[in-house]
């Protein structure tokens, strides 16, 4: 019998690595079935276990983002007001990834802009929200205006990382224009 993916998630490594989360990306690519048991687990009691399945999804959605499609309402619904970290940005990491419908799209900019409206935020966080953000106004999704405020308002963040990246955006959508 198969171990489950919480279990796996929670052993190996130390508490704040990756752990077995590799060893599960590999099984969930030879069995989609296990996908499911795999979103469960970002639900999870325990942060690590959240955390190292995010990782997990993310890197599924980069090998396979049309097995995402069927989740992005769900993540959406059940993971926009999230507070942990790592999931915000394997949720903005994953909305790169996917062809998200009109309706999700709306809602990732509005949650991305949020996300931005305010420097208190994990700086990985931020850098994968601004990616995404200018990803999108650079497809003509997202308003350039909001998404140029919200990458001034970053170049207050107190992460010198932010503050590199946000120029380097700015500087990105003026060369688009």
């Amino acid at each position: 019998m198969a171990e489950d993916f919480a279990s796996v998630l929670l052993v190996g490594g130390k508490s704040n690595s990756l752990g077995r989360a590799e060893e599960v990306v590999k099984l969930v690519l030879q069995d989609g079935a296990r996908l499911e048991e795999l979103y469960a687990c970002l639900s999870h009691q325990d942060a690590w276990v959240r955390m190292r399945a995010a990782d997990a999804l993310e890197k599924i959605c980069r090998q396979r983002p049309d097995w995402l499609l069927p989740y992005v309402d769900r993540l959406q619904a059940d993971f926009s007001d999230h507070p942990q970290a790592s999931v915000q940005w394997h949720l903005a990491q994953i909305y790169r990834q996917v062809e998200l419908a009109s309706p999700q799209k709306r809602h990732a900019i509005k949650w991305l802009q949020t996300v931005l409206s305010d420097t208190d935020v994990d700086w990985i966080v931020a850098a994968n929200a601004m990616r995404t953000l200018v990803m999108l106004t650079q497809d003509g999704s997202a308003p350039k205006d909001v998404t140029v405020d919200l990458l001034e308002l970053q170049r207050t963040h107190a992460s010198k990382t932010v503050v590199r990246k946000a120029d380097a955006f700015l500087r990105e959508l003026e060369l688009t224009t």
